[in-house]
């Protein structure tokens, strides 16, 4: 099962005692999968499909408050996975209307496109909008992939309510268009955490969270261990380069004509090829320090490259 699936399996067990989020909820997901259908007498009827299970008990619980005569279709579908689809059919009547008028998805015989804010007046509203546009649309990714949540639906204007439904919480939601749809997203791990708060989806979230927080750390360990790496490579490249001079040096010049403190510098190197510069200065009993030693090993390095030159 997709982590999608579980939040949505979650989601449709997520009641509220208020009506208006009732209402809320159920707007958003006619808007997001629900079609009209025209039966006798022009009258209105609705049907809403899913492959979700708990998603189609979901809307069929909330369509049961109006006292709509339904039926349940399910089919078995061909393909691969052989997946069911749930088809809930609202029968045609003369009360459908007036429930359309109730969601607002119709005003008097007009269409309403997708702007509801009659609805979302009040945060509950807005986020039982939002949990019905996601069990009715939306996918997210598992956090072990890359982060990415997103609605789609094929009405514009609709998407836009959702962009501004996102930003009333904070999150800020971008649209994207894909073929004939409109795709609002979101990418970022701490604002899809906060969409799953908001919605409702609270064991998702922890989930979620729980998975984040390993792959975080995972991450931080590869970048120190990375770091780590270029460090001791740097040290090891350094030291090479710095033994290949003295032993040029020797040969040219001897190590017997060098200063004092380049001579010791110079013989403590040779003695240790693959100690770090505290390392050496530690051997040195901490005289020079750490910036004193590493001054003496630059000036026998360019020694050693003045007399390459000289050939």
């Amino acid at each position: 099962m997709s982590f999608s699936a579980d939040v949505k399996n979650e989601l449709a067990r997520v009641t509220g005692d208020q009506s208006c989020c009732h209402i809320a909820e159920l707007a958003a997901l006619m808007r997001m999968g629900g079609t009209m259908l025209i039966g006798g007498n022009n009258n209105l009827g609705i049907t809403f499909t899913t492959e979700n299970a708990a998603v189609a008990r979901k809307v069929l619980m909330l369509i049961k408050r109006f006292d709509l005569k339904t039926e349940v279709v399910v089919t078995r579908g061909r393909r691969l996975k052989k997946v069911n689809s749930y088809m809930i059919r609202v029968v045609p009547s003369r009360v459908v209307t007036e429930v359309l008028a109730v969601l607002g998805i119709m005003r008097g015989e007009t269409l309403n496109v997708g702007r509801d804010a009659g609805l979302l007046r009040r945060s509950c509203c807005r986020r039982a909008y939002l949990r019905g546009a996601f069990l009715g649309g939306g996918s997210v990714s598992r956090p072990e992939g890359e982060y990415h949540l997103e609605l789609v639906t094929g009405n514009k204007d609709f998407a836009k309510t959702l962009v501004r439904l996102l930003k009333s919480f904070g999150l800020a939601g971008k649209v994207a268009d894909r073929k004939q749809d409109y795709v609002v997203y979101l990418k970022d791990g701490d604002a899809i955490t906060s969409c799953l708060r908001v919605i409702g989806a609270h064991n998702a979230l922890f989930a979620f969270e729980n998975v984040r927080v390993v792959k975080d750390m995972r991450n931080q360990v590869n970048r120190l261990v990375n770091c780590e790496t270029a460090n001791l490579q740097k040290t090891v490249n350094a030291a090479v380069r710095q033994v290949e001079g003295i032993h040029l040096i020797d040969r040219k010049i001897g190590l017997g004509k060098l200063p004092k403190s380049l001579r010791e510098a110079a013989e403590l190197r040779l003695a240790n090829p693959e100690a770090t510069l505290q390392e050496l200065v530690d051997l040195a009993g901490g005289q020079p320090g750490k910036s004193g030693m590493n001054h003496r090993l630059r000036k026998l390095e360019q020694i050693a490259s003045d007399l390459k030159h000289e050939g």
